[in-house]
C-alpha cells in the first residue's frame, strides 16, 4: 500500500452488502426488501446515506441472482448511486466484491469505505457525518458502536452458566469506515469467517477507534425487530 494522501485529496464511498436473504427475520424475500413505514427496508437506510454529503457515492453490492432491487428502489439512481452484482456466499466475500466494484469505479486504496449493513434502516445522516468526523483524521479508522448497559450471560442448553464482565466490552455497529487498501488487505487475510470489518482489521493487530452511536442504530434481524422499526420511523 502506498502512503495516505493529505486528507483533502481523499474520497469517503458507502459500501452496503445487500446479497443476503436474511434467513433468521422469517420474511418470504430477502429481509431488505421487505416494507418498513411504507418502503422496503433498505431504501431507508439508502436515503439516509444519500443525504451525507461527504460521501463520494454509495455502492450496493447485490447477489447476482438479485430480481428485486430496480422495482423495489427505482429511486436509487444518479451520479452518487452505484450498483454492483457481484455479491458472494458470505458478508466477507460481498466486501472484498464491492472494494473491487469500487476501485474498478476510480476509486483510490487511501480513500475511505464506510461499510454500512443494510438492515440498519433507522441510521442517520448525522452519526455517519460524526463517524467520518472522528475518523478522517485516524490512522486506523473506526466504527459506530454502544457500551453493553446490560448484563451478560453466558449459556449452556438455554441455562444461564456464569456472568462476564461487561466492562470495556462495545456492541459493535456500522458504518464500519477504514481505508480501501487496508480492509482489502485484512478481508484477504482474514477469511470468510469474519462476521464484521473491524474484526478483520483486529487480526491484522490494529486497534480500531470506537465512537460511541445511538441503540436505535440497531439491526433488523428477527420477525419482532420489523414491528419495532416501523415504530421507530413514523415517529420521526
Amino acid at each position: 500500500m502506498t502512503n495516505p494522501s493529505p486528507a483533502s485529496q481523499v474520497r469517503a464511498f458507502a459500501l452496503v452488502p445487500a446479497a443476503g436473504v436474511g434467513e433468521r427475520s422469517g420474511a418470504d424475500r430477502p429481509k431488505q426488501y421487505v416494507e418498513v413505514a411504507g418502503r422496503p427496508l433498505m431504501a431507508h437506510t439508502l436515503a439516509a446515506l444519500q443525504a451525507v454529503e461527504a460521501l463520494s457515492a454509495t455502492l450496493v453490492v447485490l447477489s447476482p441472482a438479485d430480481e428485486h432491487f430496480e422495482a423495489a428502489l427505482p429511486e436509487f439512481q444518479g451520479e452518487r448511486a452505484w450498483l454492483s452484482r457481484s455479491g458472494g456466499a458470505t458478508r466477507a466475500a460481498t466486501v472484498a466484491a464491492g472494494l473491487e466494484a469500487l476501485l474498478a469505479q476510480g476509486a483510490a486504496e487511501q480513500d475511505w469505505v464506510l461499510v454500512h449493513d443494510a438492515a440498519r434502516c433507522l441510521l442517520r445522516p448525522a452519526w455517519v457525518e460524526q463517524l467520518i468526523a472522528a475518523c478522517r483524521g485516524d490512522a486506523v479508522g473506526g466504527l459506530l458502536a454502544l457500551p453493553l448497559a446490560d448484563t451478560l450471560k453466558e449459556s449452556s442448553q438455554g441455562r444461564a452458566r456464569t456472568t462476564l464482565d461487561r466492562r470495556g466490552k462495545w456492541a459493535a455497529q456500522t458504518p464500519q469506515m477504514f481505508r480501501i487498501g487496508l480492509l482489502r488487505e485484512a478481508l484477504s487475510q482474514a477469511g470468510a469467517a469474519v462476521t464484521d470489518e473491524a474484526s478483520a482489521i483486529e487480526a491484522l493487530g490494529l486497534e480500531p477507534l470506537l465512537v460511541e452511536a445511538s441503540l436505535e442504530n440497531f439491526k433488523v434481524t428477527w420477525p419482532a425487530d420489523f414491528a419495532l422499526a416501523e415504530r421507530l420511523l413514523r415517529s420521526r
